[in-house]
């Protein structure tokens, strides 16, 4: 199991929980984004440098990953590709998007897009707060503690 981070957007404050977490359980992780960033220097650790434009960073990810892995993406598009190819999807609020649930955030999502587009003001997410920093860290560990159980189930994945 590897962890995927759509990099460009995660806050600063769940890497840093990453970066831990990574260390303490022997995880690999790569960060893709599409500017530079500074990462703790690590084997388990690596940063994947793409090129400019929409969905760029969110491709390569998914071209990469496999079934098993976790995805540290909001990216409600992103999410849905991933989940399509076995990897379980945990926003940086704490939310697990999953085969369950998917469908019907991309729904609301493409929803909320068309209103934008035709001009409608529909606003953004709340700022990022202590309490999200928590729920992503819990249910990090929550996940984490699945995934990997699950994995040494069955060897060979």
């Amino acid at each position: 199991m590897e962890i995927w981070v759509d990099a460009d957007a995660c806050p600063v404050e769940a890497k840093e929980v990453l970066y831990k977490v990574t260390k303490r359980l022997q995880i690999r992780m790569t960060l893709v984004a599409n500017q530079m960033m500074w990462i703790p220097k690590s084997d388990l650790i690596s940063f994947e440098l793409v090129g400019a434009g929409a969905d760029i960073a969110d491709r390569r990810i998914v071209e990469l990953l496999n079934a098993g892995d976790l995805v540290i993406s909001a990216d409600i598009p992103l999410a849905a590709a991933a989940v399509a190819k076995g990897a379980t999807v945990l926003d940086p609020r704490g939310e697990v998007l999953d085969a369950e649930n998917v469908g019907s955030r991309l729904a609301a999502r493409n929803l909320m897009d068309e209103l934008r587009g035709s001009g409608l003001e529909t606003g953004g997410p709340a700022a990022y707060s202590s309490r999200n920093k928590q729920d992503f860290s819990n249910q990090l560990d929550r996940l984490l503690t699945r995934l990997t159980s699950a994995q040494k189930r069955r060897p060979g994945l």
